[in-house]
């Protein structure tokens, strides 16, 4: 017996009908089945990990600007306490320090006031680029299709660069999440005309959703061998 793709379940009629008559076809919207299902599963998920992004970006972008304003302040402070540290340990002056956790602050606190600035608007532009990427993939949109593979594709020479340089945990999974992001947008998506482009992907779609599916898939429309 043939496995059917759709569930039935007969239910009572209502007790406060708020209509007569059932409404015609126009007028009820069938939810989504089949893959434009599933595309739409996986684009929200992907839309959830842009949001993410979006919210660490942002809070990046305000704490750079954030020490920019009081850069001096804690600049003082940090080799103050550094040097303090150092001295208890029997080290020598935190400039001498060339390599490492203290050489990177280091070279963050010699930043300039407008580099720093320069710094949190590029943080925060690109933010809100992943927050564009986040609510047009919500939507399903073909064009935050193209955008996310195009923000993301721009990027993967430099994160294969980082995990040649050094390798993480969280830098490789960052890494293997982007190429399935962008193999499953160019691939499966059909972008840039691949494997017949939105055309190909819109006839797909409307096999699967409509009336006309519905009623292919339907119990009793197929024939049943004896």
């Amino acid at each position: 017996m043939p496995a059917l793709r759709d569930s039935w379940l007969l239910l009572p009629p209502p007790e406060h009908a708020g209509r007569e008559y059932p409404p015609d076809r126009d007028e009820i919207e069938l939810p989504l089945r089949g893959r434009p299902l599933r595309d739409k599963i996986v684009l929200r998920l992907i839309a959830i990990d842009r949001a993410f992004h979006f919210v660490v970006l942002a809070l990046l972008s305000v704490a750079i600007f954030l020490f920019a304003a009081n850069q001096r302040a804690l600049r003082d402070t940090f080799y103050r306490v550094v040097a303090d540290l150092q001295q208890g340990l029997g080290g020598g002056p935190v400039h001498n320090t060339n390599t490492g956790f203290l050489h990177e602050l280091d070279k963050i606190f010699s930043l300039q006031g407008g580099q720093l600035h320069l710094l949190g608007v590029a943080v925060g532009a690109y933010a809100v680029l992943e927050l564009v990427e986040a609510v047009g993939l919500w939507h399903a949109k073909r064009c935050a299709e193209y955008l996310t593979f195009i923000a993301t594709g721009v990027f993967l020479p430099l994160e294969v660069y980082e995990l040649a340089n050094r390798l993480s945990p969280l830098k490789i999974l960052a890494f293997i999440i982007n190429v399935a992001v962008v193999a499953y947008l160019l691939y499966a998506k059909r972008l840039f005309g691949l494997r017949g482009g939105g055309r190909a992907e819109e006839e797909l779609r409307e096999r699967d959703v409509g009336w006309e599916a519905l009623e292919r898939t339907a119990p009793g429309t197929a024939e049943v061998p004896a």
